[in-house]
């Protein structure tokens, strides 16, 4: 059956968000961890609708989500005037952007399986906005989150100013519970889709993990330190050290008049799977498996 054409009330369901301080992204885990290429004007755009997608109500692919410049102005902290260009300008290039995944049996079986970001986007310049609608293949990393996913303030990444940062900030904070991640050399060149760029390590170290751990440090609520391992003589691995600041983790900031969420619930951001005894503590009277899921999830994100 033909999908239907989006209609008004598909773009409003779309633009009932909540205040941008309230903003979360909600990636499955192999999203974060795919390979994909972003400029930092269209990483803004795909976080901001990211964060409008309501997961209380049935995801399409023919939902409407609109950023406008004022409000990628607002939560980048830049000039109204360098938002519409940027608008204007990644609206010309994000369709093109792809997301590559490995699937089916692990290892070097597994296969790669490629889909666009959006299946339509448009800027219009008299409002100053940019209209999309997600590709049907990428909603289920979007919407289809049971299982292993990554969940933070898009507050905590807003004021980047680099799309590596970005990449890495949520790397990172998908090992939240654990402070250290390995990340293997050759893995983080594919995920970031860096091609033949920065061929030596020392170009790498200096233009794309240096630059991306003083974004995480001077902009998140993650404090970060580095090293490298070795096999043999060869750098084959960076280890990444972090902590969450004590007095600006965004996480924990509430409203004044807020109703805090329950650090048991807040426990669930963890990149793990969410356990039956979980579920059950959780769970209210009478209330399904899926049902607390959904609920659950509408908390989060």
């Amino acid at each position: 059956m033909p999908h239907k054409a989006a209609t008004s009330s598909d773009s409003a369901q779309a633009s009932k968000a909540r205040p941008m301080d309230e903003w979360r992204i909600c990636k499955s885990n192999a999203l974060v961890e795919a390979g994909y290429k972003l400029t930092l004007g269209e990483h803004r755009i795909i976080l901001a609708c990211i964060a409008q997608v309501r997961r209380d109500q049935p995801i399409t692919d023919q939902i409407i989500y609109t950023i406008r410049a004022v409000e990628i102005a607002e939560y980048a902290g830049i000039t109204r005037q360098g938002a519409y260009q940027e608008l204007a300008a990644s609206a010309q290039t994000l369709f093109e952007r792809y997301v590559s995944v490995l699937y089916g049996p692990k290892g070097e079986r597994a296969s790669v399986r490629r889909f666009r970001w959006v299946q339509m986007v448009d800027y219009v310049p008299t409002e100053g906005l940019v209209r999309l609608r997600f590709a049907a293949d990428i909603l289920p990393y979007l919407a289809d989150l049971s299982e292993r996913y990554t969940i933070y303030p898009i507050t905590d990444v807003a004021k980047m100013t680099s799309a590596h940062g970005i990449r890495l900030y949520e790397l990172l904070v998908q090992w939240r519970g654990a402070g250290q991640r390995e990340i293997e050399v050759a893995w983080l060149r594919r995920a970031f889709q860096l091609e033949d760029r920065y061929p030596l390590l020392a170009d790498l170290k200096k233009w794309v993990i240096d630059p991306a751990v003083k974004q995480v440090n001077e902009h998140s609520p993650l404090q970060v330190s580095w090293t490298q391992r070795k096999s043999g003589r060869t750098v084959t691995h960076f280890i990444f050290t972090f902590t969450v600041k004590a007095a600006s983790s965004t996480t924990a900031k509430t409203k004044p008049g807020a109703k805090a969420i329950p650090k048991k619930v807040l426990d669930l951001e963890q990149p793990r799977l969410l356990t039956e005894a979980e579920l059950s503590r959780l769970a209210y009277p009478g209330e399904s498996r899926e049902d607390a899921l959904r609920r659950l999830h509408a908390v989060l994100c």
